[in-house]
């Protein structure tokens, strides 16, 4: 029977951390709790009007008829699996994943599928961190005006079989009413200035090769904060175009003190970061509090 050709989204999403949670569980139940995640995941894929081509280990393919479908899909699966019950206090087994996609041309063989679409999803999803929803430039100017302003490009990477840089562009799916604008390319961005973040015995350099720190209370975040108010994805440092931006995500919300100025209380909202001072996450904090995290902008 001769290929057909088709354009479909192509989605892949990864269980963050397998082998970890192998180790720590053992085989039985870690087999178990994936197995469970799996069949979540597929039965979000088929509720958004997609089809999970196969299984590879941890790690599902799928495809959607549209670039829209993938991405609502890719925030579902990200919220089914937060609303799983976690029999450990501390959390240590809460599943995260890793979901990369692109919409494409691929060449359709019985019930599986190839081309250049596929191997681009493949390297977005190598690429995302957890909870992160990885696509290229040429995905996201292909969704709705909604789903489009909630996404950013964040950096550019060279991917085989294509001609130079290819932009890669994250959905941010945690930031319910922030809209961060699609716009410059990392290299128009100017890099003269850095950001040092400092908790307890932790220090972390926010700039134009990292330029978003996730706080929160899950180990997922680059800056993990332990606290009855700290929300498992809290907030968010970031750098744009040589200024640095707080964004609360949070329940609890999100303090700025900065000597001389009057402290600032975020709630799903977004404020700059001057000179230096101290972030409380979920509550205030001062010079001397173990849990305040201290930022000084370095030039």
């Amino acid at each position: 029977m001769p290929k057909k050709t088709d354009s479909l989204a192509i989605l892949f999403v990864d269980i963050a951390k397998s082998s970890q949670i192998y180790e720590t569980l053992g085989n039985k139940k870690a087999q178990s709790l994936i197995s469970t995640c799996l069949a979540l995941l597929s039965g979000v894929t088929v509720q958004h009007n997609g089809a999970v081509i196969k299984t590879i280990g941890d790690e599902l393919m799928c495809t959607f008829p549209n670039a829209n479908d993938a991405v609502n899909a890719a925030i579902a699966m990200n919220q089914t699996l937060d609303q799983m019950p976690v029999n450990d206090k501390s959390q240590t087994y809460h599943l995260n994943i890793y979901v990369g996609l692109q919409y494409g041309q691929v060449i359709k063989d019985g019930n599986d599928v190839f081309g250049d679409a596929v191997n681009v999803a493949s390297r977005m999803v190598k690429l995302a961190k957890q909870r992160q929803i990885l696509t290229t430039e040429e995905t996201a100017m292909k969704l709705n005006s909604e789903l489009k302003s909630c996404t950013k490009c964040f950096d550019k990477v060279v991917i085989k079989g294509k001609k130079g840089k290819v932009y890669i562009y994250e959905c941010v799916w945690e930031e319910d009413d922030i809209t961060i604008m699609v716009d410059s390319p990392m290299d128009t961005i100017n890099v003269q200035a850095h950001l040092e973040l400092k908790f307890q015995d932790n220090l972390i350099q926010v700039d134009p090769s990292q330029p978003t720190v996730s706080i929160g209370r899950q180990s997922h975040n680059e800056l993990v904060v332990q606290g009855e108010n700290v929300s498992r994805s809290h907030a968010q440092v970031e750098y744009r175009r040589g200024k640095f931006f707080v964004i609360d995500k949070s329940t609890n919300g999100t303090y700025i003190f900065v000597e001389g100025k009057k402290a600032l209380h975020l709630k799903r909202e977004e404020a700059p970061l001057d000179n230096k001072g101290i972030i409380g996450v979920g509550k205030k904090v001062n010079s001397r509090s173990p849990e305040a995290i201290h930022f000084c902008i370095k030039h």
